[in-house]
């Protein structure tokens, strides 16, 4: 079965040279840059991709972000899968750069998570950075996190905290899941490296820090919003972690015009 593009391929002669650009359609930080040359430098190396506005710049609408000019067959076939990767990374780097300039006046670091899309995890977190928020764990092999089904399997933090201590060497970090005030004291007592409070609600956490005084790094998560994010970094925590950055974020609108 044949794959190709059958609208390029029968309309568009193999000597057609055009010159196109790559047009933000709404404000937003771009990333994804050389994704998308890569694109079309893999369906033609002689195709000439220039970057107008670098990753993690803030564009206006109707602002250009790249000049293309080659094989029109090449330039229209790269269209599509170029501005899916774009679009998506842009999206990603403008929610974390909303995310990041709320919280820029505190310590606290926002962190996306491994709700990325499949085999484009790289990218997301790539975008992520480009935006302004840092990267938590790329997989389950950077640091243990000790998680409610973990410790229900197990017994007890103290327990899931013990057995791993045993078994991972003296580099690598254990964080803990936990849901309560006595679960934080609890991870608190096993010398958990990073204690991640979940779901919990301002006064808990405000509670949570008082009590744990810098003897864990304290990371906040779930329902993160940016109507909340503000109020949570005030309280001192030192990493918030948001899902949202990458697992409900909207693509940011660009489009591939070609000039007549």
């Amino acid at each position: 079965m044949n794959y190709g593009d059958t609208t390029t391929d029968l309309l568009i002669d193999d000597a057609s040279f055009s010159e196109a650009y790559m047009i933000a359609k709404e404000t937003g930080v771009v990333a994804g840059l050389l994704v998308a040359e890569s694109v079309f430098k893999l369906l033609d190396e002689n195709i000439s991709f220039k970057v107008l506005k670098k990753d993690g710049t803030l564009v206006k609408k109707g602002e250009k972000i790249a000049e293309i000019k080659g094989s029109t067959k090449n330039i229209l076939k790269g269209e599509r899968l170029a501005l899916n990767l774009l679009q998506r990374m842009s999206g990603i780097a403008s929610a974390s750069r909303r995310y990041a300039d709320l919280v820029k006046e505190y310590q606290t670091r926002v962190v996306d998570t491994r709700k990325t899309t499949p085999n484009l995890r790289i990218l997301e977190k790539y975008a992520v950075r480009v935006g302004g928020c840092y990267n938590h764990r790329f997989n389950l092999s950077d640091a243990v996190m000790i998680k409610d089904n973990h410790i229900k399997a197990v017994g007890s933090i103290k327990k899931a905290v013990e057995r791993i201590r045993e078994n991972i060497p003296h580099t690598t970090k254990i964080e803990v899941e936990v849901t309560s005030l006595k679960e934080l004291e609890e991870a608190l007592k096993a010398r958990a490296d990073i204690i991640m409070l979940d779901n919990m609600d301002l006064e808990t956490m405000k509670r949570a820090v008082e009590s744990t005084k810098g003897r864990a790094i304290l990371e906040a998560s779930g329902n993160i919003t940016l109507e909340r994010i503000k109020d949570i970094a005030k309280i001192g925590v030192d990493v918030i972690s948001v899902g949202a950055l990458t697992h409900s974020v909207k693509a940011m609108d660009i489009s591939l015009l070609i000039i007549d």
